[in-house]
């Protein structure tokens, strides 16, 4: 059994358990992802199990959402990357997303937004059960570090929709939709950080 008094794998199976999927894609990945963490004893560590928690992040602003092209599959997807075993789920979507884009990026202001959760093969024979947070950032354009992908760009969302790789489509209708019902809060939020000098804490 996983650790029971691991506070961060509480939080993240009450929001995974609180999410509606979009498709049976993602009802199937839940339904793993609530299996396999009763059997991992270190749910958040990659070198403990091949299968682990991963997170990533849906990077929304005025312009859509960001994509980047991911060097090794060669298709586009949201910012991902590996988690230092340090990070709860949020904070590990949150520094991902920043070393991808190099852009100032933060939590909604509800908090951290659990959004969707997919399942799928990662490198070295892994199994990523992946948590996708909605995040936010201004309009600037990503300035990705040396040795990532610089191949990242704001996309509209209907753009998105015909770039991303494929199983991503459902969830980026979605997330057009969260913009939309969300979007006086969130867009105050990034007109805000769009006029704030660079440099300042994330």
């Amino acid at each position: 059994m996983a650790r029971s008094s691991d506070q961060r794998l509480a939080s993240v199976l009450g929001a995974v358990a609180a999410l509606d999927p979009v498709d049976e894609r993602e009802e199937r990945s839940i339904e793993r992802l609530l299996s396999e963490v009763q059997r991992l004893e270190f749910p958040f560590d990659e070198d403990a199990d091949p299968v682990h928690l991963t997170a990533s992040g849906f990077v929304l602003g005025t312009r859509g959402t960001i994509l980047h092209l991911h060097r090794r599959l060669n298709v586009s997807l949201e910012p991902r990357g590996p988690r230092d075993p340090g990070d709860d789920a949020p904070d590990g979507a949150l520094r991902e997303s920043l070393g991808d884009t190099g852009l100032r990026i933060i939590h909604p202001p509800e908090g951290p937004l659990l959004f969707h959760v997919d399942c799928h093969p990662g490198p070295r024979g892994h199994t990523h059960l992946d948590l996708r947070y909605v995040l936010l950032a201004g309009a600037s354009d990503p300035a990705p570090p040396p040795g990532e992908s610089q191949e990242v760009r704001w996309c509209s969302f209907g753009e998105a929709v015909t770039r991303a790789e494929p199983s991503l489509i459902p969830a980026l209708v979605h997330l057009e939709e969260a913009w939309v019902s969300h979007e006086p809060e969130w867009r105050a939020m990034v007109e805000a950080m769009a006029a704030e000098p660079t440099g300042g804490d994330r």
